[in-house]
């Protein structure tokens, strides 16, 4: 193994191979769960780097693992295998390139959802989905090999449908492209050339290969911005309102929280948060009377508005033209109403907008809890009722989740014109692991008390979720970042599953990039 290490730091230089234990077992944690230790961590810092490690991996006949921002939870690059090399890409940052006439940005796999929209906002383009709450850690590639949403996803869909063409670095190390880039004389500008090669690489949680660049569209910015929100008395009149949202295309982003979870937001922010939160909200503003005046409707807001809200869902608008986005929201209102909904104040749209990508301090409870979610993506005539039978499972749990001390609680997402997230989440007194301390800011932590390890809770959480899925897989949901932790292999029809494994079989025949991911050992 000397050797190999060796050789791998001739290609990358020897600040970027580790063997270091603690290091290798860092990387190999996530949000949720650890991996076997690595071999190694190395972290090449472009293409030609990425695919000479691969093939040296291959020569050898050593596991590859490839890890993005590292804010999974589900196993999606932890190490099956002992003595895998872990091939971090956060080094391969670079936006390669901003093409306006032709409408596409070029990033490298490791550039973060934070570093794109920083490169893009002080020019008239932006693309259509533009990143994950997480994206100050999480990165482009590790988005698409997840398929993740948020920012732009309820008007444009998720990640993948804003993606062109990718690089990838095949088991072997050669590089594949997909899209218009795979024409002989071919650049990134299109994604629609014979079969869809890019669709193959979306959503694989990395089982196929290594995506080096990735290419995405763009589209003219949308300046003017309205955030509303909006109570609801319960779960019905939220989602049925967020469906009727998301087929009229009104919003750019639909989310909501039930009782729980919004208590568990207020308990985490603090009141030095709200006031740094509010320069983000004034500069968003745009002009100094525009800026006085958002920030004092926030400030003044407070969070006492909240105190009697049940369940609350917010809206972003964002369009090209004001009298747009003005409709939109006068649509919004009236929609409301039809639903049984009342408007509240905007607060939370509104500063989550001006801060898109702040601190993954979310990634704990409140108190330094463990945090675990789980979701399915429905269709909206199907979401009230999955929603009942998750609340059923839980009132008839509920000796068990008393007994461990188990906070239950949902996120609701529309995506799409079609696309219901809803999403349960768990929060339960357990011991943080190395990621946690890694990620989470130092001083945030350092005013919490950790718990000691409670595997107890920990396995009543698991078998919760088994519960939920159990329930999504009856109504036929689907899953994002898939990684290691859902069901792909058990709720594929047969057909699809093996031109799956099929294409595994061709791209890797040796099984030895990222093994176990989707099932596919």
């Amino acid at each position: 193994m000397d050797e190999l290490i060796q050789q791998l730091i001739a290609v990358v230089g020897n600040g970027c191979v580790t063997t270091d234990p603690v290091q290798c077992r860092l990387y190999t944690t996530d949000v949720a769960n650890s991996g076997k230790p690595a071999l190694a961590v190395v972290q090449p810092t472009n293409s030609a780097q990425l695919s000479e490690v691969v093939k040296i991996a291959h020569r050898a006949g050593v596991c590859v693992v490839p890890r993005g921002g590292g804010m999974s939870y589900t196993s999606g690059y932890l190490p099956t295998q002992d003595n895998s090399l872990l091939i971090d890409t956060s080094k391969m940052q670079r936006i390669v390139e901003i093409n306006t006439q032709d409408m596409y940005v070029t990033v490298e796999a490791g550039c973060t959802w934070s570093a794109l929209y920083d490169a893009l906002k002080e020019t008239p383009w932006r693309t259509p989905f533009w990143g994950t709450l997480s994206g100050l850690y999480a990165t482009v590639g590790g988005g698409l090999s997840q398929n993740c949403i948020f920012w732009g996803a309820t008007q444009f869909g998720s990640a993948a449908e804003s993606v062109v063409s990718m690089s990838v670095v095949l088991a072997d190390g050669q590089i594949l492209h997909t899209g218009s880039a795979s024409h002989v004389n071919g650049n990134p500008w299109y994604r629609q050339f014979g079969p869809d090669l890019t669709g193959l690489f979306v959503g694989d949680c990395g089982a196929l290969g290594f995506k080096a660049t990735i290419t995405l569209k763009l589209l003219p910015q949308t300046p003017f911005k309205q955030g509303l929100s909006f109570s609801a008395d319960n779960a019905d009149d939220l989602l049925a309102f967020a469906g009727e949202v998301a087929r009229q295309q009104l919003a750019a982003e639909v989310f909501g929280f039930d009782p729980f979870l919004q208590g568990q937001r207020l308990k985490r922010e603090s009141l030095g948060k709200d006031l740094k939160a509010l320069k983000g909200v004034m500069k968003s503003a745009g002009g100094l009377g525009a800026a006085l005046k958002a920030g004092a409707k926030v400030a003044l807001a407070g969070r006492s508005y909240m105190k009697d809200v049940k369940f609350s869902i917010h809206t972003m608008v964002e369009e090209r033209y004001q009298a747009v986005a003005d409709s939109k929201a006068q649509a919004l209102r009236e929609l409301a109403v039809k639903f049984n909904l009342t408007e509240i104040e905007n607060s939370i749209p509104t500063i989550m907008r001006a801060n898109p990508f702040g601190p993954v301090n979310s990634m704990i409870g409140p108190q330094a809890e463990r945090w675990l979610p789980v979701h399915g993506v429905l269709r909206p005539s199907q979401a009230a009722k999955v929603f009942a039978e998750i609340e059923a499972i839980y009132a008839e749990q509920d000796p068990l989740i008393q007994q461990h001390n188990i906070g239950c609680g949902f996120l609701f997402a529309a995506v799409g014109t079609n696309g219901i997230v809803i999403e349960p989440v768990y929060f339960w007194p357990d011991s943080l692991n190395d990621w946690h301390r890694e990620a989470v800011e130092s001083e945030h932590l350092a005013k919490l008390k950790e718990y000691a390890p409670n595997p107890e809770a920990r396995a009543a959480v698991q078998e919760l979720k088994q519960q939920v899925l159990k329930v999504f897989k009856r109504h036929g949901a689907l899953h994002m970042q898939l990684g290691k932790s859902y069901p792909y292999k058990d709720i594929i029809r047969t057909e699809a599953w093996d031109l799956v494994s099929a294409i595994k079989q061709h791209l890797d025949p040796t099984h030895s990039v990222n093994p176990g991911t989707l099932g596919l050992e």
